[in-house]
């Protein structure tokens, strides 16, 4: 029987987006991708929790949200693609999200980077 939220045991912080993650986030997803619209990121930042309420957002994912912990985000189905739109709002990048991710901070995470050659 497979795990119900499989990791990439080698890569920490990364899951695989199956189709029960996409079903678990579809709710996240779709808001994130309200972000499109300027108007719509004007109406979270007036009002994050009635935003969330009414895209239908579980306890796990809005506390998330409130947390602005993209990890939890992801374990709580969130699409990277999608959460790049929620993480802008708040001028954080995929080097801000790779660093939740290791655990890192973000500045050791870009000098990790560097010192790869990425």
């Amino acid at each position: 029987m497979a795990a119900a939220h499989a990791t990439i045991d080698e890569i920490p912080g990364t899951y695989i987006f199956d189709g029960a993650f996409a079903t678990k986030g579809y709710a996240l997803n779709k808001m994130c991708y309200s972000f499109n619209d300027a108007a719509n990121r004007a109406e979270f930042k007036r009002d994050e929790e009635a935003y969330c309420t009414k895209f239908g957002l579980s306890a796990e994912q809005r506390e998330a949200v409130r947390e602005r912990d993209v990890l939890a985000l992801l374990t709580a189905g969130g699409n990277v693609y999608y959460l790049a739109k929620f993480t802008g709002i708040f001028g954080l990048g995929v080097q801000d999200i790779g660093a939740q991710q290791t655990g890192m901070s973000v500045e050791a995470f870009k000098a990790k980077l560097k010192a790869s050659g990425s």
